[in-house]
């Protein structure tokens, strides 16, 4: 057989991609609260925390610019 590869439809990539950016999608969230939670609790650094926060928000960013990139959302006039 010759070297035949399947070519996916534009809506099973975008399926897919769904998928995986929603893995950063929980993964920003996930950081997010715990770098919350660790800014409420007495024993931590109010700035352990904050970090913390800020790299869940950095995540979620990267999120919104693969979105962006990938899917062209903004409308160009």
């Amino acid at each position: 057989m010759a070297n035949m590869k399947r070519h996916m439809t534009h809506d099973e990539e975008f399926q897919i991609m769904k998928i995986v950016l929603d893995k950063f999608l929980w993964l920003g969230v996930g950081i997010m609260a715990f770098g919350f939670y660790k800014m409420i609790s007495l024993s931590e650094s109010l700035w352990y925390g904050l970090t913390v926060l800020i790299a869940g928000a950095i995540i979620l960013l990267v999120f919104i610019y693969i979105l962006v990139r990938e899917y062209n959302f903004i409308s160009k006039h």
